[in-house]
């Protein structure tokens, strides 16, 4: 990618890991060499593409400087076929173009722009709030759509204004609207990517360019496995990637905070040292992680 925004089916590629942020064993700390380590392993595995401080990288926890510096070591980690895309979105439309405009000088390749939280602005104010951050750099930009934790979605009018905007591409939707999504898709030139790793296979069945994972960073060779199918049209080898993805995707997604989950998976799998969070968040507990260990296990990824 370059930092010149262009229209294209995958203009930030096709697999996506949300990738966890790495901390030092006393969680103070952000452990680059273990973000380097980590981001080469998931480009190993399948992916085309990595989102540092997103929801699953702890991003309302880590400072400016930690973001900026995972985001450069990631950067430097990963070669130039891989996207690298920052979360810079916020509840403050200031510091959001602040920090699109330090992620900018370090050379990625796009930013993702959440819904403003916790101060649930109108529609008005979204695409207000969202155009000038689009408007701060020349980079790309991918919305993030989940209500369940902003409070409010993006409504389909909001959508198309928005995807007016020449620097904003994509979407990555995490409300599970595939109706909302086929009308967009069908009116405006914005390209979605599934948020939620469930429904990864119904939205590539729809037109999707392909996903932000969380459960890529543990198994994306099958995720992988999954677009190469539904791109030549085998729905069976799909079906079958989506159903080997089953027991990990419950276990990662639906018992516990998807950071939490995906930290201790790679730790189970020995790519990272330990499992270390930030609070709020806490550490998988014993019954967690044997829960995760049998999964894993069953699908062959220890």
């Amino acid at each position: 990618m370059t930092s010149t925004a262009t229209r294209s089916a995958r203009p930030f590629g096709a697999v996506g890991t949300a990738m966890v942020t790495p901390l030092t064993e006393d969680g103070h700390g952000v452990d680059l060499e273990s973000a380097q380590k980590l981001a080469d392993h998931v480009v190993r595995h399948g992916n085309d593409m990595i989102v540092v401080s997103g929801t699953t990288g702890e991003a309302p926890t880590l400072t400016d400087v930690e973001k900026l510096e995972l985001a450069r070591a990631v950067r430097d980690a990963v070669g130039p076929e891989v996207t690298v895309v920052a979360g810079v979105g916020t509840y403050d439309t200031a510091h959001s173009i602040d920090l699109a405009r330090e992620h900018a000088k370090l050379g990625i390749d796009g930013l993702l722009v959440v819904t403003p939280y916790y101060s649930k602005p109108s529609q008005a104010g979204i695409i207000a709030h969202t155009t000038a951050i689009a408007d701060s750099t020349d980079l790309p930009v991918m919305l993030y759509d989940i209500p369940g934790r902003t409070g409010t979605p993006l409504s389909f009018e909001t959508l198309l204004r928005l995807g007016e905007n020449p620097r904003i591409l994509a979407v990555k939707d995490a409300k599970a609207d595939l109706q909302q999504a086929s009308r967009v898709m069908a009116q405006a030139d914005l390209v979605y990517y599934s948020g939620e790793d469930g429904l990864n296979l119904p939205w590539l069945s729809i037109g999707a360019a392909g996903m932000v994972s969380v459960v890529g960073q543990v198994a994306g060779d099958l995720e992988r496995e999954m677009v190469q199918a539904v791109d030549r049209g085998d729905l069976p080898a799909a079906l079958a990637a989506h159903r080997g993805l089953v027991p990990v995707v419950e276990a990662i997604m639906n018992h516990m905070p998807g950071a939490v989950a995906a930290k201790a998976a790679l730790h189970l799998q020995g790519v990272l040292p330990h499992a270390a969070m930030r609070g709020p968040h806490v550490p998988a507990d014993t019954d967690q992680l044997r829960m995760l260990s049998e999964a894993l296990d069953a699908a062959g990824l220890l």
